[in-house]
């Protein structure tokens, strides 16, 4: 089986496919609120009666369950509000300064690949990082996006420390994908040590202002946007 690296991560639409609406809230959402709006847009789109769309938000904080979700990792059961969902993946903290992007795309439209369309995915946050030079980098054995962090102590097995930055989590419906990625700007990074990150506890996790880049949620949106037009395909402001 070819490895995540090698397949064809070009996830571009049919000709003549609408642009993708591109939405940016500006305030937190509340995460039940969020489900409704994608359970909505998911049916809208599979429906033909609605445009893919990719929404940017933050959320309060909170913890949400995968379908692979094992309730020993919920180290902190009373923290946060704890939400199960039906996205892949296991315990993950969502909260203000970390950036989230849910994805409700028609696969049909493209390639209907789950494997591609998680690469995709994991490619669109590595060129986002890339542009503000940071190193992202896949891992076979575990989705998401991770970092070395050569300045850290070796993990027990010598092998050098790595921090994941970004995490993914999906499902589809239909062809029509919802949930999707988020990505650690500027949140606590304390709030995660309410859960074992996505059942990994061998690894940490960072952001990027924890490795010394302080910028602005504006500038990651524009730089994800454009990241996701060179994968996926053409957008245009929601509105405009």
């Amino acid at each position: 089986m070819l490895e995540r690296t090698d397949l064809n991560l070009s996830m571009h639409p049919l000709d003549g496919s609408p642009p993708v609406r591109w939405r940016i809230s500006d305030s937190p959402v509340p995460y039940e609120e969020a489900l409704a709006v994608m359970e909505s847009e998911v049916a809208a789109i599979a429906e033909g009666t609605a445009q893919e769309l990719v929404w940017l938000l933050e959320h309060p904080p909170l913890y949400t369950a995968g379908t692979s979700a094992d309730a020993s990792d919920l180290i902190q059961p009373d923290r946060f509000p704890v939400f199960s969902t039906g996205r892949g993946g296991e315990y993950t903290y969502h909260g203000p300064g970390q950036r989230v992007a849910y994805v409700m795309l028609d696969l049909k439209r493209r390639r209907q690949d789950v494997r591609a369309y998680v690469a995709a995915l994991e490619e669109v946050i590595i060129r986002c990082l890339g542009s503000m030079n940071v190193r992202g980098e896949r891992r076979e054995d575990r989705v998401g996006v991770w970092v070395r962090r050569p300045e850290k102590a070796p993990l027990p097995d010598g092998t050098m420390a790595e921090d994941k930055i970004a995490a993914l989590g999906i499902r589809l419906r239909r062809w029509v994908s919802f949930h999707g990625l988020s990505i650690n700007v500027d949140p606590n990074l304390t709030h995660f040590s309410g859960i074992v990150p996505c059942g990994i506890s061998a690894y940490g996790v960072t952001s990027l202002e924890d490795l010394g880049m302080l910028v602005m949620m504006q500038d990651v949106d524009i730089r994800l946007r454009d990241a996701f037009e060179e994968v996926f395909g053409q957008t245009e402001i929601e509105g405009r």
